[in-house]
């Protein structure tokens, strides 16, 4: 079996990715986020992601790589982390009986054979109607400032929502693990049988 590099230091992506059972070290990748003009936020998660599994084939020539990057979208905008209380209102305010669009890309980048895999995971969270006092109280008591979309889905953050749509609720924290057991499986290593 190749040994598995998660290309992150996001401690959500790698409590995930514990979720699977599968041995595993993690990367920090040191790659420019910045988005190039005119990119669509699918393409920007694309091309980090893949820049993220890409960037330590030197380092690990036998190894498969999983690189993986999110943005939060709103009325066609990236939103970012808010890393502030304000901004953080702010966001939630601006989602409030709103959907907002998160687009995770995943990237298996196999080092010793030079295949790589990607994907492009959208996932929408339909936020309800949220007065301006929950919207103060969430943030005072969860303090999602370094959440993309000020909010934790895995904690409070649930109570903001109608209604989740997506194909694996991993993907809001961070790894669409159904896509990745896909890929992985495509290159002899399944997860059920490592």
């Amino acid at each position: 079996m190749p040994n598995l590099i998660l290309a992150s230091t996001s401690p959500w992506r790698r409590a995930l990715l514990e979720k699977l059972g599968l041995p595993f070290e993690c990367a920090a990748p040191d790659i420019d986020e910045t988005p190039q003009p005119g990119e669509s936020p699918r393409h920007l998660v694309l091309r980090l992601a893949q820049e993220k599994a890409q960037c330590f084939a030197a380092r690990y020539p036998n190894h498969l790589i999983i690189g993986s990057d999110q943005v939060c979208v709103l009325d066609g905008e990236i939103t970012g982390k808010p890393h502030t209380e304000e901004r953080a209102r702010q966001q939630l305010m601006k989602a409030r009986g709103n959907i907002v669009t998160f687009y995770t890309g995943l990237a298996l980048y196999n080092t010793a054979t030079g295949h790589l895999q990607t994907e492009c995971e959208p996932f929408d969270v339909h936020f309800r109607h949220l007065s301006e006092q929950e919207i103060d109280d969430y943030v005072r008591k969860e303090r999602p400032l370094s959440c993309a979309g000020s909010f934790k889905s895995e904690g409070l953050g649930i109570a903001l929502f109608d209604r989740l749509e997506g194909r694996d609720p991993n993907t809001l924290v961070g790894l669409p693990l159904i896509a990745l057991c896909q890929m992985l499986r495509r290159e002899d290593y399944n997860p059920l049988m490592a």
